[in-house]
């Protein structure tokens, strides 16, 4: 594709980026056979093709609209396009290019702002977006459906073992999964410390970056990379862990992004490439180890009732992460039967912030993705990203898990 970038960003680091992708894409259209908003809405805007051509004409110039925002605040950032594309296109750069753009020539104003300056306050906070988690819980018959769906119930977090093995791994612990599901990375914890690994969290680390960076901050986001990648530093300098473990697939890609985000920051971009180059999710971590891990999931399996479970890949994982059947291998390896889904690469529609930003494109994508994870008599759904399950579970007839906690479950856990 030929570019003509206008003065203001093409000598830019951005303006340089964005002409690199441009002229990969050859406009071939098939990625809008992969793209979920263009399959529900049938607009070519509100595909990767279309929202391209709108990127492509602000920054040469053409003056951003209510209408460019929106069709960019459409896209659910779940990279299917990306795995679709023959050309090798980085849509998702592309697209966060454009969209701080846009956002600075379409100011935001009214609700809308308001909405997401709140989003971007509370959800990175751990401790704040737990105490609104608590009131949440317990005025949860007053909450409209939509947000009442969203607050599960309390749930204990298990014994988390302690640190006592050579080999040892820091795991993200981010912001809204400790206080929705504590128990993914205490399940994680005890399942490595049986292999050998110790499994910490570093007090000092928090969101990966990700929410601020998707609602119109992405110098917040960038501040919230160089806050973890200060908390893990000194461990890494020491040479004291071998990975940064992340449980949550969504949050994997930021932080595996961050050699990317910090690449013109002179103090921060060589750590970030570090940092990087050992984020790993949890599925490669266990995958190395699976030659020890498979024979200890068959024992434990054994003599245990097979249950059906309907795997739902997150879109971070196979289209962001291009991590693709090793949660499924291990499952089965751990005695469970996993059921077909249909449609498997499209999003569910949760996104991040997604489902409380565009909800009713959000909904209509929930409704669809639990008809096909449930259609195959499945007694449980099992994910990989905190987001995923927290959207799903709000309209499932089945229990949704992550699917460490199902690997190394108890014998209460269902």
């Amino acid at each position: 594709m030929q570019t003509h970038l206008a003065d203001f960003i093409r000598d830019t680091p951005d303006g340089r980026e964005a002409e690199t992708i441009l002229r990969k894409c050859v406009h071939c259209g098939f990625c809008t056979a992969t793209c979920p908003t263009y399959q529900l809405l049938g607009d070519e805007l509100d595909g990767p093709r279309g929202r391209i051509y709108l990127i492509k004409q602000v920054l040469e110039g053409q003056p951003a609209t209510g209408k460019t925002r929106l069709h960019l605040d459409r896209c659910l950032s779940c990279r299917a396009c990306e795995t679709t594309c023959p050309s090798g296109v980085e849509y998702g750069h592309l697209l966060d290019i454009g969209r701080r753009v846009v956002d600075a020539q379409v100011p935001r104003s009214g609700a809308d702002a308001l909405k997401r300056a709140a989003l971007r306050e509370v959800l990175p906070r751990s401790t704040l977006f737990g105490a609104a988690l608590g009131l949440g819980r317990r005025f949860r018959p007053l909450l409209p459906k939509p947000l009442a769906d969203k607050v599960s119930p309390a749930e204990p977090a298990g014994p988390w073992p302690a640190p006592c093995h050579a080999r040892r791994m820091i795991a993200l612990a981010g912001c809204v999964q400790p206080s929705l599901r504590p128990s993914i990375n205490a399940a994680t914890a005890r399942l490595l410390d049986t292999l050998g690994i110790s499994l910490v969290e570093m007090a000092t680390a928090g969101c990966c970056g990700a929410l601020r960076f998707h609602l119109d901050d992405q110098d917040g986001g960038r501040d919230d990379a160089r806050r973890n990648i200060d908390a893990w530093w000194p461990e890494i300098e020491a040479g004291r862990v071998e990975a940064i473990v992340v449980t949550a697939s969504g949050c994997g890609v930021q932080v595996r992004d961050y050699g990317h985000l910090l690449k013109d920051d002179s103090r921060y971009a060589a750590r970030a490439a570090r940092v990087s180059a050992l984020a790993r999710d949890v599925a490669e971590v266990l995958g190395a180890e699976a030659a020890r891990l498979k024979p200890l999931l068959a024992s434990r399996a054994t003599g245990r009732p097979r249950r059906r479970i309907a795997f739902h890949a997150p879109c971070s994982l196979q289209h962001g992460l291009k991590i693709r059947g090793v949660a499924e291998d291990l499952l089965v390896a751990a005695g469970f039967e996993l059921v077909p889904v249909r449609d498997g690469h499209l999003c569910c529609g949760s996104a991040g912030t997604y489902s409380l930003l565009q909800p009713e494109i959000s909904a209509r994508l929930r409704d669809a993705k639990l008809d096909a994870l449930q259609a195959g008599g499945a007694e449980c759904i099992a994910s990989a990203n905190i987001g995923c399950i927290a959207h799903l579970a709000g309209g499932a007839d089945v229990p949704l898990r992550h699917w460490v906690e199902l690997l190394w479950a108890d014998e209460n856990v269902t």
